[in-house]
């Protein structure tokens, strides 16, 4: 008989109960000589309810999450796209392998100050970054879920008189979609880290620059907030695709 979700629930919060008591009593303690620098939890919680409600840290997340939905779905779109035809047709694959290979192991955001010489300081600066980001490495699994599918199924679905978008639409994206999921659960929270750092070089809206002009105030209470929320995000985006991924591949399984 399955259990009751709710039985779990001690188990989980217990732990960061502790954490956050421990945060607390350390942040008013007077032994610390860095208590500057280490605010108490509650002193966070305080400011997170000072920046909600004063609405300054809305349009910073909202410009934030626009640039890595638009990043990373284009991103991931053109990643799966490309790594569909890489993986499907072999002279294609070995014409752009040797290019893609050469331009996957440069990090995203080292493409930042080539962009800024390109398309100036804009929206467009960390959109790109995050497409980078996005797009190597849905494409690689995309390529890998493709080339590991059981060959055997595309010579029965084709001896049945199927073409190759069916076998495509039917039988390849089907199987390889573990491997697809795989590739956007390591990118949705690799985008929102890559866009707070091209924030905090070049952009002057969003968490990321919000982190930065708090620290020019020495303000560790808002920088703490702006990672809380960051950890929010990138949790809530993995659970997403973790969520999307047991509905469409459940009955494969």
């Amino acid at each position: 008989m399955k259990k009751n979700k709710i039985f779990h629930l001690p188990g989980e919060i217990i732990p960061l109960l502790i954490f956050f008591s421990l945060w607390e009593t350390l942040g008013r303690a007077d032994l610390l000589p860095w208590k500057i620098l280490f605010p108490p939890f509650s002193q966070v919680l305080t400011e997170f309810w000072y920046l909600t409600t004063s609405g300054i840290l809305g349009p910073n997340l909202i410009s934030s999450f626009i640039r890595v939905v638009i990043g990373f779905s284009l991103g991931s779109f053109s990643g799966l796209l490309m790594g569909i035809i890489m993986g499907w047709n072999e002279v294609i694959n070995k014409t752009l392998n040797p290019i893609i290979s050469l331009l996957y192991p440069i990090p995203a955001l080292g493409w930042l100050p080539l962009f800024m010489l390109w398309f100036g300081i804009g929206e467009i600066l960390p959109i790109l970054v995050i497409f980078i980001c996005s797009f190597f490495p849905v494409l690689y699994n995309t390529f890998a879920g493709i080339r590991n599918v059981d060959k055997n199924y595309i010579y029965v679905a084709r001896t049945l008189g199927a073409s190759n978008i069916k076998i495509i639409y039917t039988i390849i994206l089907p199987l390889a979609l573990p491997y697809i999921f795989t590739g956007l659960k390591l990118e949705a929270g690799m985008a929102w880290r890559v866009i707070v750092a091209a924030e905090m070089v070049a952009i002057p809206t969003g968490i990321g620059a919000l982190m930065m002009k708090a620290e020019s105030l020495l303000r560790i209470d808002i920088i703490i907030v702006c990672l809380i929320v960051l950890g929010i995000m990138c949790l809530s985006l993995e659970k997403i695709f973790v969520f999307l991924e047991d509905r469409l591949t459940s009955r494969w399984r």
